[in-house]
């Protein structure tokens, strides 16, 4: 009997592992925890944050992305004009070999237009990446800004 308890422990252990992981491979990139912060229940455009990086040793490039909760995803970016930042899309996302880019807040982002419903805190929805070299890689993005808050305040401090 201990052993069978022994081994459902074991089992729902690495079952909620495997549910709160949240990194995604393809290709030679690694693709650690899409996330989204929470809109109000009326907003018509969200935005995605992940970071991607390129353990292969040739660059690829982000060319596009889609999600079934928006009529469009468009690679973003923050740019300094004159003494106003402003947001611009890029047609692509280079991702060098061996290294890394990071979508986050006031730099790179995905821009979700038109959103055919809002996400709430704690949900998570797809979202698709296609890649020049990596090709397709489906991930999930989780709605939950408080963990990348505080995780963002504490490299802040370093």
């Amino acid at each position: 009997m201990a052993p069978l308890r022994t081994l459902l422990a074991t089992a729902l252990l690495l079952g909620s592992a495997a549910v709160t992981a949240h990194d995604y491979h393809g290709g030679g990139l690694h693709i650690d925890h899409p996330w989204s912060r929470p809109l109000p229940p009326v907003a018509t455009t969200g935005v995605a944050y992940l970071n991607i990086t390129n353990k292969g040793e040739a660059e690829d490039v982000l060319l596009s992305a889609e999600s079934p909760i928006a009529d469009k995803v468009e690679i973003h970016t923050h740019i300094k004009d004159g003494d106003m930042m402003k947001m611009r899309q890029l047609d692509e996302l280079a991702i060098p070999a061996g290294g890394e880019q990071t979508l986050a807040p006031g730099g790179h982002h995905l821009m979700l237009m038109g959103l055919k419903r809002v996400p709430a805190v704690g949900e998570r929805f797809p979202l698709t990446l296609h890649f020049k070299q990596a090709g397709t890689v489906e991930v999930e993005v989780a709605v939950d800004a408080e963990p990348e808050q505080q995780q963002g305040e504490q490299h802040h401090h370093h």
